[in-house]
């Protein structure tokens, strides 16, 4: 199916512009995202200072289409984000309970590795602070380092790098990434990936 470009605008997140291009007609299952500066991003662009998004481009016979999910408010985003900012340090300080003030009673916390398609799954205040412990029991100098977070709306991903050294004297080094869910100004959902590397000497 044919699509006809309509309109060009574009929306910030932080200091990253990205282009928003709308089409008509119908789009495949393919997915990319671009990034493009608001003075580059097509004629006569909208700019929205007040909100901000990001952008999902699926393919459209070739040509790339948009979605935008508003994130709401500047303020709320910020919010968010000192959020992350405060988790991210806890987990640097090895501090459970900064960690668990910060997640919901009914927090799901869903590990890199495991069993299952999801990875192991800790539900609830009780499990997800023994996973927690258990992280730090087993790398006592764990540190995520170099975090990014980008959010929208109730969701929002951090990506790191995870250092760390087992018991044994092996070291880990890997990049990795969480996602998450909202509710509440709280965490209720931790999804954990990271690179499957193996430990160095």
């Amino acid at each position: 199916m044919g699509g006809r470009l309509a309109n060009v605008s574009a929306f910030s997140i932080q200091h990253s512009a990205f282009s928003l291009q709308h089409f008509d007609g119908g789009c495949s299952s393919a997915v990319e995202r671009r990034t493009v500066a608001p003075e580059v991003a097509g004629s006569n662009p909208v700019i929205h200072p007040n909100h901000d998004a990001y952008v999902i481009a699926p393919r459209l016979n070739g040509l790339a289409s948009a979605s935008v999910r508003d994130v709401g408010s500047s303020r709320d985003y910020g919010r968010m984000t000192r959020l992350l900012d405060a988790f991210a340090d806890a987990w640097n300080r090895h501090d459970v309970e900064a960690l668990m003030s910060m997640m919901t009673d009914d927090c799901l916390f869903e590990a890199s590795a495991g069993n299952t398609v999801e990875g192991e799954r800790h539900e609830g205040q009780r499990a997800v602070r023994a996973a927690f412990a258990a992280v730090f029991e087993q790398y006592p100098d764990a540190h995520w380092g170099n975090a990014r977070h980008f959010v929208a709306g109730d969701r929002a991903v951090s990506e790191w790098i995870f250092t760390g050294t087992l018991k044994d004297g092996r070291r880990v080094e890997v990049t990795g990434c969480d996602l998450f869910t909202f509710r509440n100004g709280k965490i209720a959902i931790k999804n954990s990936f990271r690179k499957n590397r193996p430990p160095l000497g």
